[in-house]
């Protein structure tokens, strides 16, 4: 398939339940973020997560915007109906050690399209992007009881990382 733009893909689902269930074989287009896919972005981490963090994700499309740093941003739709996003950035080496990682910031699909393979397709060109960046490894955090996104990752590839983390507030 031609592509004037490296970073749209258009393909169905990937899944194994795709020939049994149509629902999973929709065709989904993943296309680079813009400043207008904020209030989407917004609505959908709303309905996933109970709160408000508008000025969070303003300043991430902000970021992504300015072009400060590398950041890949990307939106999922279906139908031309805004169904997901991932945030990610590029970092060159943290705590000495002199090597490129992403860094998955976030991730959302719309309670709607979930096992759609919305999650799988970001992901997937996310992954591609990164490995055109030539980028090492792609790491994110999470909340350890939030069981259904670690299963998600470790079915796609991801695994925990034997690190400690440790933070301190500042009163």
């Amino acid at each position: 398939m031609t592509r004037a733009n490296p970073l749209v893909e258009r393909a169905g689902a990937r899944s194994e339940d795709a020939e049994t269930d149509p629902l999973l074989s929709d065709p989904v287009t993943v296309r680079s973020m813009v400043e207008a896919d904020l209030p989407m972005i917004v609505a959908t981490d709303r309905r996933i997560t109970g709160r408000d963090r508008t000025a969070y994700y303003r300043r991430k499309v902000a970021e992504m915007m300015s072009g400060s740093g590398v950041r890949l941003s990307l939106v999922a739709e279906i139908d031309g109906q805004f169904a997901g996003f991932v945030m990610a950035r590029v970092d060159y080496g943290d705590f000495g050690r002199i090597e490129t990682t992403a860094v998955l910031d976030t991730i959302g699909v719309v309670p709607l399209f979930n096992r759609r393979g919305i999650g799988r397709a970001l992901l997937a060109q996310l992954m591609r992007n990164l490995s055109s960046l030539r980028v090492d490894r792609v790491v994110t955090r999470l909340a350890w009881d939030d069981i259904g996104l670690r299963a998600f990752l470790i079915d796609l590839g991801f695994a925990p990382r034997p690190r400690l983390s440790f933070t301190r507030r500042l009163d």
